[in-house]
């Protein structure tokens, strides 16, 4: 019986071209990262490779353990202290520590490639070799739940938003660390028995002595304790909200001439907030606020040819356009009554150039709704505001998209293992080679916007080399499990008392 294959959660393009290199399409499935030549399609290398077992035998990629159920949720595999020598080395059966890897991303350069694997909390940090193979350079674990990263804009610092609402800022490449040591200021009686004659006195200076030497042990157990929970690498909380952080985006502005560039960091919650903070190191001013939603926000987008414009979505049923940086509200954009209660798991900006003779290019926003094979297609007008272009249809539940040429061509990861249309219903067969990714291929034809789905040479490529396998026959548990690391974006809904 053939078994289901990984979907690709993540899809980023590495453009190398400044280097005079090929560009790599790096994707993530399972608990394995891919990397792809991005004209061909060819495979190039996989992470982490090719586990040697006990018996001296090599195990294929698998993110399955011996009796072909996933292994259940683990907690950190070593020590703080022992942290930075933690290889991503899979288990001798080939197993690795996670499930899943939820999100890539890659610097402007096309030189580092960072990626979160999913239950050890750990964001590693990998240089692309010329033939797209993955080095590692640094793998440090985070002490809450990650939901969202980015880079500065100059590309040398991981902003990494957790779970408690936190911002923290690390750099690239770490270097040698040193623990700060905080001394506590332990109370002491200045009085002695020398001086302290009367009965009264003298049991009143007994009692401070023995509230002093429960302090020191009090003062002694928590520094033990901050030794045991402290990062042992580089990093600083630089901005924090009260609620769950969904997503997260650094900016930069143009300065006045002759200035300086001026830098942003733009935070989105559950509690419908999205804050504009001043860059590092200013991150606790608050500049703007942008309200408007009635719903979680669960992806925020600056298109890169107007970094001036914001477009938020979560789970009211639309999309929000923004001056952010005057905190003003554009346009309110419905998505249908259709998808009325459907959330915006992806934003993505999308450009490519004209016709021949014809000058300017095309900006298009993508829309992807969680658990639906639609994608929504906009352009973003010159007054910033959205027009509708239509709905694109594909065979899967859209995962993620990569723009991969400026000739409008963009690859799709589909979810092959759900029906479509569900985040829950598990298809009876799997069929050989499965449609992981699609290709998407828009164009200007009869001054309207035109596009063809479907294979082409590097997609067809990439599907026939597939991912790592899953077992068709798994109990109602096991596949919750993994649907979760998917489609998990309506856990996030405030319930009401009648839910």
């Amino acid at each position: 019986m053939a078994s289901f294959q990984h979907p690709f959660q993540s899809l980023k393009l590495v453009k190398r071209h400044s280097q005079g290199l090929p560009n790599v399409l790096v994707a993530s499935a399972g608990s394995y990262i891919y990397s792809y030549g991005a004209e061909s399609g060819q495979r190039l290398a996989v992470w982490p490779q090719q586990v040697e077992t006990s018996r001296g035998s090599t195990s294929a990629p698998t993110s399955t353990s011996d009796d072909q159920a996933p292994p259940e949720k683990r907690i950190r595999l070593s020590s703080p202290e022992n942290d930075s020598e933690q290889k991503p080395a899979a288990t001798t059966d080939g197993s690795t520590a996670w499930t899943n890897i939820p999100i890539v991303l890659v610097t402007s350069d096309g030189k580092h490639v960072v990626a979160l694997t999913a239950e050890d909390k750990c964001i590693r940090v990998f240089s692309l070799t010329e033939d797209g193979h993955f080095k590692e350079l640094s793998s440090r674990n985070m002490a809450k739940k990650p939901c969202a990263l980015d880079l500065t804009p100059d590309g040398q610092t991981i902003l990494c938003a957790d779970k408690f609402g936190d911002v923290y800022s690390l750099p690239l490449i770490p270097g040698e660390y040193v623990k700060p040591k905080i001394q506590a200021k332990k109370p002491k009686p200045v009085a002695t028995t020398l001086t302290v004659h009367s009965k009264r006195n003298l049991r009143s200076l007994e009692q401070q002595h023995m509230h002093a030497e429960r302090a020191e042990k009090a003062a002694r157990a928590q520094e033990e304790g901050e030794e045991k929970t402290a990062l042992n690498f580089e990093h600083q909380l630089i901005l924090g909200h009260v609620s769950m952080l969904t997503d997260v985006i650094a900016v930069s502005l143009p300065g006045a001439v002759g200035s300086r560039p001026r830098n942003y960091i733009l935070t989105a919650d559950r509690d419908e907030h999205i804050r504009v903070s001043r860059g590092i190191p200013q991150a606790h001013v608050i500049e703007q606020q942008c309200l408007g939603h009635t719903s979680l926000i669960s992806k925020i987008c600056i298109p890169s040819w107007a970094p001036s414009v914001l477009i938020s979505g979560g789970g009211d049923g639309q999309l929000l356009v923004w001056n952010w940086s005057e905190g003003q509200l554009h346009q309110k954009m419905p998505l249908g009554d259709s998808i009325q209660d459907a959330i915006v798991s992806g934003i993505w900006d999308v450009s490519f150039d004209q016709p021949a003779g014809t000058a300017g290019s095309i900006n298009l926003i993508l829309v992807g709704l969680e658990g639906t094979p639609q994608l929504l297609c906009y352009t973003l007008e010159s007054d910033n505001t959205l027009k509708s272009q239509g709905v694109v249809q594909l065979s899967g539940n859209v995962l993620d998209i990569a723009c991969i040429d400026s000739q409008g061509s963009v690859v799709i990861s589909l979810d092959t293992i759900r029906e479509s249309g569900s985040t829950d219903m598990w298809k009876e067969n799997a069929v050989s080679p499965q449609t992981l990714t699609e290709c998407l291929q828009f164009s200007i034809a009869d001054g309207g916007l035109k596009w063809t789905v479907g294979d082409d040479t590097r997609t067809a490529s990439i599907n026939a080399g597939g991912t790592s396998s899953l077992p068709v026959t798994l109990d109602a548990k096991q596949k919750k499990t993994i649907n979760d690391t998917l489609y998990n974006l309506g856990n996030l809904r405030k319930r009401t008392f009648d839910d």
